[in-house]
């Protein structure tokens, strides 16, 4: 009999250590800050991208966001090649 008993303890504890930690990723996940990126902006100047496919999108981005543009992008910008993937179409 002890070794049966031994075989559920462990069991009782691997099931206990399970939903402890399922209950810390779940809290971590709730806690974590909320989205910081701006969204795509519905303007005149973004709606024709609104309905693209992201890459052929992002094609686009550098004609008024590159150095040179009417709106540049700040220094310390992640890379310029996947601008869809953070800033998000509604």
């Amino acid at each position: 009999m002890p070794p049966t008993s031994n075989k559920k303890t462990n069991s009782l504890l691997l099931n206990i250590a399970f939903a402890l930690s399922c209950g810390a990723i779940l809290f971590f996940l709730f806690n974590a800050p909320g989205e910081t990126t701006a969204k795509l902006p519905k303007d005149p100047d973004h709606s024709r991208f609104q309905d693209m496919d992201k890459k052929e999108a992002e094609r686009f981005c550098t004609e008024c966001h590159s150095p040179t543009g009417v709106y540049p992008l700040p220094d310390g910008h992640p890379p310029k090649y996947r601008c869809l993937f953070c800033h998000k179409r509604d």
